[in-house]
């Protein structure tokens, strides 16, 4: 089971500037994400908050609870570089649902977020959190 978290946790891009790269890379995403769309989550206008889509006719309070978690503390998550591969997982689901689903129709300047954000956080999952991470830190301690 260890073995299988380092596997999760490790990610070494070989250079610092790959690895400084990755992270600023991070940040820059989720900075976005988090001011794009969770801060939506908190704000009311017209007397109502955001609507949430749910093309997956998924119980009402899953399919919110979903989106904020995703839009709300994944962003975090991802700036730290904790549990960084396993916590993008609903941001993707989330992204993936938003382009394949709800936006399938729309123009390819509407489509194109959805796409950017699910593109960009594959990335991510390939990748890991690089060397610059809570992620790394933690592999570090499990490693002794």
């Amino acid at each position: 089971m260890i073995e299988i978290i380092k596997q999760i946790l490790y990610s070494d891009l070989g250079t610092a500037l790959n690895n400084g790269s990755l992270l600023v890379f991070r940040i820059l995403l989720a900075v976005e994400l988090f001011r794009v769309h969770g801060m939506k989550k908190f704000r009311v206008e017209n007397g109502q908050r955001e609507q949430v889509p749910n093309p997956l006719h998924l119980p009402e309070k899953l399919n919110a609870l979903v989106a904020t978690f995703s839009d709300t503390v994944v962003p975090f998550l991802i700036i730290l570089g904790i549990g960084t591969r396993l916590a993008v997982l609903p941001t993707i689901g989330v992204t993936a649902v938003g382009y394949f689903v709800v936006h399938r129709k729309d123009s390819l300047e509407v489509r194109d977020v959805p796409y950017m954000y699910t593109l960009s956080l594959l990335l991510i999952l390939a990748l890991g959190a690089g060397k610059y991470s809570l992620d790394s830190y933690l592999l570090t301690y499990l490693n002794n």
